[in-house]
């Protein structure tokens, strides 16, 4: 039996165009790849998530009709594909299997998931007498399980006990660092928990926030995992299945060739920033870029994302710019071909001083360390507002070029360096955004990020000899705690007993607190994670808890 597997992005709300492609492709499936089956991932006509579109009824009658009309051509072959099947005032995630012109059979989810990025329970119900869905194609009993329920033992074992050789598992599992060698542990324990084989296809593609990396994998009934499709593109995946010996001979796989953290990140990034480029109407970008780390970061991976040509740098120099800083964005802009302007501040930054000037006076003396915050920031908007004008005059987005250390610790100006429309860097820790420049470098031939930018002490140049060791302590001490604190959701004294200063900790852990209000306004950014800031970790901005 040959088995068909769509690893493609299937775009949130696009039903119609969904349907269409779904169609186009259970046909191609059967006439170009010869496949008995073609299975497609969870909610692909839907696509994933849909959040609050599942409250529409007129939302799930679309993907009713749609589901309907794509059954009625389906001859030759069997197609599996996941949507929101209604059911009065009830919704499933379900999958189901059309055939012969017709819905089959369906499969609704049994495990919801409503943790961390998810919220399945808002949306779905579980079928209480919903048990197996087993089926023949070819001789072969097939079962269906859907993404989460792979994570509990039940749902496969009731399709084992059904008689299924063969389970084909549809996914919407989105990327976060170090996931793969836990899902391929989780099947090579769900295969020798049932001894039969896996089919296991993600979703690829970005939606906002959330970047879906495909990595689709095959595992054999002995439990052999096979090596996994190569992640965040789109591809058609087949398969030969022998129900006898229950092992695959893939026929047309494309395998992953670089599993590093910071490879699969940077195409996780590149992915994230292109699809919600495209799928938000933008075809340009533009950068502020200061001459170092962040926005040279920034810069690079806007690049790979959507081309040279697409993607303008802007320099926004004050007095306090260095001439190196100037030189820098230079050099990178030339090394990557993309086209640089440059647009002073002082003007607006002395006219917004000006304007305030009257008011400041008549409120009287402010300490001095708020006086040079109220310059320091306003800079910051000048620049902000300088790069939405450009967006607004000649259209394009705005990309900001904060990373994880900043936002967690409002190491950053809302309304300013905070102003854009994406954060690519947004989930990337600042020792982990030197690892992606030098990992970038490595990879391209010829460095695209200056090394003097990689060498130089990172500094906003907002003030005379400023750093941002000034405000923070080193970026591996911060990085380390802000870790455990963030991600592993450790608390200050866990923290101090693992040896960092007491005094430190109590610092950065206030910061994270009091800032959490800046990071409710941010642009969202590309999960790479497995704690981003956004629908992920869900702090109250008000909290009396300490």
């Amino acid at each position: 039996m040959r088995i068909a597997l769509a690893q493609f992005d299937f775009p949130v709300g696009a039903v119609a165009r969904n349907a269409e492609r779904i169609a186009a492709m259970i046909a191609h499936a059967r006439d170009v790849l010869r496949a008995d089956l073609v299975l497609f991932p969870e909610l692909a006509l839907s696509g994933y998530p849909p959040e609050d579109l599942l409250i529409r009824p007129s939302f799930l009658a679309a993907c009713e009709a749609a589901l309907q009309r794509i059954a009625a051509d389906v001859h030759g072959i069997a197609a599996i594909v996941g949507w929101p099947q209604a059911a009065g005032a009830i919704v499933y995630n379900a999958a189901s299997l059309l055939r012969d012109g017709c819905v089959e059979a369906t499969y609704r989810k049994r495990e919801l998931p409503n943790y961390a990025v998810f919220d399945e329970r808002r949306y779905f119900d579980v079928d209480p007498d919903g048990g197996a869905c087993v089926f023949d194609v070819q001789g072969v009993p097939v079962g269906i399980v859907i993404c989460e329920d792979l994570w509990f033992a039940e749902p496969l074992a009731r399709a084992a006990e059904a008689g299924a050789r063969l389970v084909v598992v549809p996914n919407a599992s989105p990327f976060e660092r170090d996931k793969h060698a836990q899902r391929d542990a989780l099947l090579a324990t769900r295969v020798r928990e049932s001894q039969v084989a896996l089919a296991y296809l993600n979703i690829v593609g970005g939606q906002d926030a959330l970047v879906f990396d495909g990595a689709s994998v095959l595992a054999d009934a002995d439990g052999h995992i096979h090596p996994a499709a190569r992640a965040f593109e789109d591809h058609w995946l087949t398969a030969d299945f022998d129900a006898a010996t229950g092992k695959f001979a893939p026929v047309e796989w494309l395998v992953e060739t670089d599993e590093s953290r910071e490879a699969l990140a940077w195409r996780a990034i590149v992915r994230g920033t292109r699809d919600y480029c495209a799928k938000n109407g933008f075809d340009k970008v533009w950068i502020g870029l200061s001459g170092g780390i962040d926005s040279a970061l920034v810069l690079a991976l806007a690049v790979d994302a959507l081309g040279a040509d697409n993607v303008t740098g802007v320099r926004l120099p004050s007095k306090y710019t260095s001439a190196l800083s100037n030189d820098l964005a230079d050099e990178q802009a030339r090394a990557l071909g993309v086209k640089l302007i440059s647009v002073p501040i002082e003007a607006p930054f002395k006219g917004f001083l000006e304007a305030l000037a009257p008011a400041f006076a008549a409120l009287g003396p402010s300490s001095s360390s708020g006086a040079d915050l109220s310059s320091e920031n306003l800079q910051s908007r000048a620049r902000g507002a300088i790069l939405m004008a450009l967006s607004n005059k000649f259209g394009g987005l705005v990309l900001t070029t904060g990373n994880k250390s900043e936002y967690a610790v409002g190491y950053a100006t809302i309304y300013g360096d905070m102003c854009g429309g994406y954060a690519p860097i947004k989930d990337v820790y600042k020792t982990e955004v030197y690892a992606l420049a030098n990992w970038r470098n490595t990879v391209a031939g010829q460095p695209v990020i200056p090394q003097a930018v990689i060498e130089r002490a990172p500094s906003a140049e907002l003030r005379e000899n400023q750093t941002d060791q000034d405000s923070l302590p080193p970026y591996d001490v911060l990085d380390a705690i802000l870790y455990r604190h963030v991600d592993q959701e450790q608390s200050r004294d866990e923290i101090v007993r693992a040896g960092f200063s007491a005094e430190v900790v109590e610092y950065v852990v206030r910061l994270v607190r009091i800032n959490e209000w800046k990071r409710q306004q941010a642009a969202p950014g590309p999960k790479v994670s497995r704690r981003a800031f956004g629908r992920e970790r869900r702090y109250p901005i008000t909290s009396g808890w300490r």
